[in-house]
């Protein structure tokens, strides 16, 4: 008999057992075979209630929800675009918006003229003569075949200099000191690599296969780190004007370096992107970049480590209250949060329509001060809740009670933080490519030209004309000029 029966419990378990066994079990001990299947009876109905279950929770992430992977929902259950909805979706101008087409280049490197001896049709011979006009023009640009690198032999002459007592010689400007690459190419290594996110082993199809450019993976590497130590006053200055700016944006994301799990950090200006990797997602890394009281505005979501930034006054992002007041909708149907939730995002929405609104001072002070006294309103009368989400939400509102309506008394202020999400996103999908950073010296190198490419950008500047320039003044002045300032129109 294929029975294990353990003396201290009653309970016996069938490891094996063949229909002769069970019929012996049956007549022989018939309370221990009515166990069993009792046993066996539960734990089936276990396993159906838990097949249910998860039967149950796949059903609702196919219908589709707040939380449900885009990838679980079918396309036909995929809520569209309101535009979508309205028949709207067509992309493009709308009918009879003025066309627009590539401008004329404004020089012609080299002319062709073709000429027709015999109809390319009939084969007969053409003339000049009938309704055609005798020529058209027609302007191609192209990329020239077979581009390679332009390689220049540099000599040097040496001189003897008597007030020094030794040996001098003049600095070539074109390539940093003991480099036999010049400032083009590294400048544009980094930039593909940190300015439009391509892996290592595209750079190198790129440059060894279409520009006929013999280059390595590691001298990719070394040139950025190279590039990056020069341009760390420019990555401070970034981080000061930022700093400076009044209204200042901030989030962060995952990262890796070296297999560990970092955090990217996005501080943001109107005119500047500050990146920072850090293995902290709290204060200490804020500490880092705040290392003292700014006098602009913070706008962030509500994460509780933006607590410890000392700043003149904060705005908390509303979408991030809207989806989080949509999510708990999914999950809490009761008529006590269903009230809480109407006064709430009435709340909210009068206070953007106050920003929009065209007031006098007295009139908006006045209904600014209106603001206030409702959502004290709203917290008080809510005090006694019994209701779970209410009441996290109340603690929420408490703390944020004077961050919440920041937007509506300073100008340039927005009650989101999109922008700060629209400049982290050039971050994240480099993240995609590259899978984080080997060590952290990569991390600061890529912090670092992420940083300047992108500001670059924002000023309406070309990264690699700027860069260029300033390397070369670096080579012969040993310092580098001034973060460019221009801004772009508009």
């Amino acid at each position: 008999m294929a029975l294990v029966h353990d003396t201290s419990s009653p309970v016996f378990s069938i490891t094996s057992l063949n229909r002769e066994q069970a019929e012996s079990l049956v007549y022989d001990d018939p309370e221990t075979a009515v166990f069993h299947l009792l046993q066996q009876s539960t734990k089936l109905e276990q396993q159906s209630a838990e097949l249910e279950r998860l039967n149950t929770e796949l059903a609702k992430l196919k219908e589709g929800g707040p939380h449900a992977p885009s990838s679980c929902i079918p396309p036909f259950r995929k809520q569209t675009t309101k535009a979508a909805r309205i028949g709207k979706s067509k992309r493009g101008a709308k009918l009879g918006h003025k066309g627009s087409s590539r401008s004329m280049p404004p020089n012609i490197d080299r002319r062709e003229e073709h000429t027709l001896d015999h109809c390319p049709d009939c084969g007969g011979v053409v003339t000049c003569r009938g309704r055609t006009s005798a020529k058209r023009e027609r302007v191609i640009e192209d990329i020239p075949q077979g581009i390679t690198s332009e390689v220049t032999e540099h000599t040097i002459n040496r001189y003897w200099c008597p007030c020094c007592n030794k040996t001098v010689e003049p600095v070539v400007p074109d390539a940093l000191p003991n480099c036999v690459l010049g400032h083009r190419v590294t400048t544009f290594m980094a930039w593909l690599r940190f300015g439009t996110g391509i892996s290592l082993s595209q750079i190198t199809d790129v440059l060894n296969a279409h520009l006929h450019f013999e280059v390595s993976a590691s001298g990719i590497v070394d040139s950025s780190h190279r590039i990056a130590e020069i341009l760390l006053p420019w990555y401070e200055q970034i981080g000061e004007a930022v700093k400076a700016s009044g209204a200042l944006h901030a989030d962060e994301t995952g990262w890796r370096v070296a297999g560990r799990t970092h955090w990217l950090w996005c501080f943001c200006a109107r005119d500047a992107t500050y990146y920072m990797i850090d293995r902290s997602r709290g204060s200490p890394a804020l500490s880092k970049f705040f290392t003292e009281a700014i006098d602009g505005i913070l706008v962030a979501d509500f994460w509780g480590a933006y607590n410890s930034v000392e700043c003149a006054g904060r705005q908390r992002c509303y979408p991030h209250l809207f989806r989080d007041v949509d999510a708990t909708d999914t999950e809490d149907g009761s008529e006590g949060w269903r009230a809480f939730r109407k006064k709430l995002m009435r709340l909210l929405r009068d206070a953007l329509r106050l920003k929009k609104a065209d007031h006098g001072s007295e009139a908006r002070a006045s209904r600014r001060g209106l603001l206030d006294a409702r959502l004290e309103q709203l917290i008080a009368d809510n005090e006694a809740s019994d209701n779970g989400n209410v009441r996290r939400y109340l603690k929420r509102l408490r703390r944020h009670r004077e961050e919440l309506f920041t937007f509506i008394d300073y100008e340039g202020v927005p009650a989101d933080n999109n922008f700060a999400e629209r400049e982290i996103r050039p971050a994240v999908m480099l993240r995609k490519r590259v899978q984080g950073n080997q060590s952290d010296k990569g991390a600061v190198t890529s912090a670092v030209l992420m940083s300047i490419f992108r500001t670059l950008r924002k000023r309406g500047l070309d990264p690699l004309t700027e860069i260029v320039n300033a390397l070369r003044h670096y080579t012969l002045h040993g310092t580098l000029p001034q973060l460019p300032c221009v801004t772009a129109k508009g």
